[in-house]
């Protein structure tokens, strides 16, 4: 579904990601790990279209998106669940996912499975989003993304600042996301113990190269967890 070939990125004259390659399959969740500032946010940016790459491709299910605009990588497919949630705090619940239908066909409605994931939607759709608590900010966060029912669904560290009673809820429905087959997950996560309980594939940047990748089975013995502790 995803499919990253050496790509390279620079923030002036910084070299932010060095001949980065992946895959992010069908159905499967590819987690993404490393330690702070080595630049899986920058990664995940390039991917969405909201930073350019300099070099190198990027293509979601099998058409070359390096240089699309992010609209259009939505068109195609992309969910994005951006660090920080990035809701919109005045509109209402039901508002905000409503622009998750933004590339849909006109009169879409809202998805009933999202409310079946995160039934505090359900309950809150009239309130404000600026009034939910942090947790289920980023429940509607992964609601929005999932209203365009996306064939690629992008989430950057999705537990960062949550409650781990609402970390198993997310847990949850990204396992009955990827369970479902019909999208591929590239998941971002500091977090070792979400990462590695969710992860079909994982790969670890360090210093913008991809230094270890393989199946998330492997993770122990491949020594992950102490790769990000060094």
């Amino acid at each position: 579904m995803l499919t990253v070939d050496a790509i390279n990125q620079y923030y002036g004259g910084s070299h932010t990601l060095r001949n980065v390659s992946f895959e992010a399959p069908m159905g499967k969740i590819t987690t993404v790990l490393g330690r702070n500032g080595v630049g899986k946010t920058t990664l995940l940016r390039c991917v969405a279209g909201l930073l350019p790459v300099r070099s190198g491709t990027i293509a979601l299910a099998g058409g070359d998106v390096t240089r699309a605009p992010p609209y259009e990588r939505a068109r195609r497919g992309l969910g994005y669940v951006p660090q920080g949630r990035e809701i919109f705090p005045r509109l209402t619940v039901e508002e905000n996912l409503k622009l998750g239908l933004a590339t849909r066909p006109r009169g879409s409605t809202i998805p009933g499975r999202i409310y079946e994931m995160f039934p505090v939607l359900q309950d809150m759709r009239h309130r404000r989003g600026g009034d939910l608590s942090g947790g289920q900010q980023q429940q509607l966060s992964i609601g929005r993304a999932l209203a365009l029912e996306p064939k690629l669904l992008v989430l950057d560290e999705p537990t960062e600042g949550i409650q781990p009673s609402i970390i198993k809820d997310i847990e949850r429905a990204i396992r009955l996301l990827a369970g479902e087959g019909r999208m591929a997950i590239l998941l971002v996560e500091q977090y070792y113990d979400f990462a590695r309980s969710l992860a079909d594939r994982y790969v670890v940047l360090s210093r913008g190269e991809v230094v270890m990748a393989g199946r998330g089975e492997d993770m122990e013995k491949d020594g992950v967890r102490e790769r990000l502790t060094v």
